[in-house]
């Protein structure tokens, strides 16, 4: 029988029989139907196709690509070692020095910033004017006033304080002053005082200090020497609570003292006057807050002999309502 392959049904029944005998499909080839992938397979080789070949010209699927291995070290599962620097080499420096260009940059210039120690300033504050009713006496209407006007170091002071009683001036001063600061929060003061009222007015030289004492205490301490040699003490301590941004109580306390007896003035030696008040006032601004309070005042040794002479009381309480205004 002629088995030539150029005969199709001679090359079909020789295919038949192979494939009953369990030959390969592929020509002297076996098929390896394994299902195990190797551990690192190789990239595909790229192969001519022939015509010898019965998978020629078909695309194989690529192989899966490598997976780089996970650093459980660099996600904080184990201690992080510098890579960068053997174990033997010198500690990093963390910080830097710092440099002129560091302090350049963190400094600049900003423009020439003014100097306010030497500039001219002023502040003027009328600290009481309030009112009462003084019964038998009639209407009282009483003021406390300060002002300056200089630098940081150097001021002109201005100070008044006063009462009237039935549209008559009962006791009322002006006093002028140099003030010199010696220290953070006090200034040295010198100056002249002249007191007006009742009986014949006065000039006394006038000498002192007023600052913040600790624990906010505001404090005036002033010592006059007058033209007859009469030499005076006056002390005066505020102090103010805030019992809220607006509401704010001001306490305040003065005494005034003499070395010689003026019968004129109404004036005894030692202490003579004694005074102490609470107000309380609402800042709606700043610079304006009206008030009321309540004030008690007392007369010593010969001031109060000399009151009692004219029938008048040598103690008195009285509620006030006035202003407090500032510029």
């Amino acid at each position: 029988m002629n088995l030539s392959t150029h005969d199709p049904r001679t090359a079909l029944m020789a295919a038949a029989v192979l494939l009953s005998l369990g030959a390969a499909p592929a020509w002297g080839q076996e098929v390896d139907h394994s299902m195990h992938h190797p551990v690192e397979p190789a990239a595909p080789v790229q192969e001519t196709p022939t015509t010898e070949d019965p998978h020629a010209g078909h695309h194989m699927p690529a192989a899966a690509p490598q997976v780089e291995p996970i650093d459980h070290a660099a996600m904080g599962h184990g201690a992080i070692v510098d890579k960068d620097l053997p174990a033997t080499a010198a500690p990093r420096e963390p910080i830097p020095p710092v440099t002129p260009g560091d302090r350049a940059a963190a400094f600049p210039d900003v423009g020439g910033h003014a100097v306010h120690d030497m500039a001219i300033h002023s502040y003027w504050l009328l600290d009481r004017l309030e009112t009462w009713d003084g019964d038998e006496k009639g209407t009282g209407v009483g003021w406390e006033a300060l002002a300056w006007v200089g630098t940081d170091l150097d001021r002109v002071w201005l100070r008044s304080e006063g009462e009237r009683v039935d549209g008559a001036n009962e006791s009322a001063d002006v006093e002028v002053l140099y003030g010199r600061a010696i220290a953070r929060w006090w200034d040295l003061v010198a100056g002249v005082r002249h007191d007006f009222g009742e009986g014949p007015s006065q000039t006394f030289a006038a000498f002192g200090v007023m600052g913040l004492a600790p624990y906010m205490f505001e404090v005036d301490a002033t010592a006059y020497l007058g033209e007859s040699g009469q030499a005076g003490l006056a002390l005066e301590a505020e102090y103010e609570t805030l019992f809220t941004n607006r509401l704010i109580g001001q306490w305040l306390v003065e005494a005034e003292a003499w070395s010689q007896d003026d019968p004129e003035r109404g004036i005894g030696d030692g202490l003579s006057t004694l005074e102490a008040g609470f107000r309380l006032r609402y800042e709606f601004h700043r610079q304006f807050a009206p008030y009321i309070g309540v004030v008690w005042e007392r007369a010593y040794g010969g001031t109060a002999d000399y009151r009692r002479e004219q029938l008048d009381d040598i103690e008195d309480a009285r509620v006030v309502a006035g202003v407090r205004i500032w510029f």
